[in-house]
């Protein structure tokens, strides 16, 4: 059975989620998040090369699309979580399948 041709327009599927988890950072934030709360410092430990502006900057993009839920509990010192969305946490065959795309194409 021959596979239905996806032509590129402007809400194709491939770029709906390059613009949704495309860049340097945002698949490896999803990947960070995804069976676990974090915060802020927490994902800046497991994400070490990201600086914390840029790491701010894509968890508000991330809260913006949906992808992520971003829980302010009003304290002080303020304590915010993050975590991911139902929507969200459809993103892991995705990362599955670049893990296995990465290990076949390194071997």
């Amino acid at each position: 059975m021959e596979k239905e041709k996806i032509f590129v327009t402007a809400r194709c599927p491939i770029r709906t989620t390059l613009e949704l988890v495309g860049g340097k950072w945002k698949l490896l934030i999803l990947q960070q998040l995804y069976d676990k709360v974090l915060r802020l410092s927490e994902l800046k430990s497991l994400i070490p090369d990201i600086s914390e502006k840029m790491l701010i900057q894509e968890l508000k993009t991330l809260v913006d699309s949906g992808l992520v839920h971003r829980e302010n509990f009003g304290e002080v010192p303020p304590r915010v979580e993050y975590s991911l969305t139902d929507k969200g946490k459809n993103i892991k065959p995705l990362i599955e399948e670049m893990l296995h795309f990465a290990e076949l194409y390194e071997k």
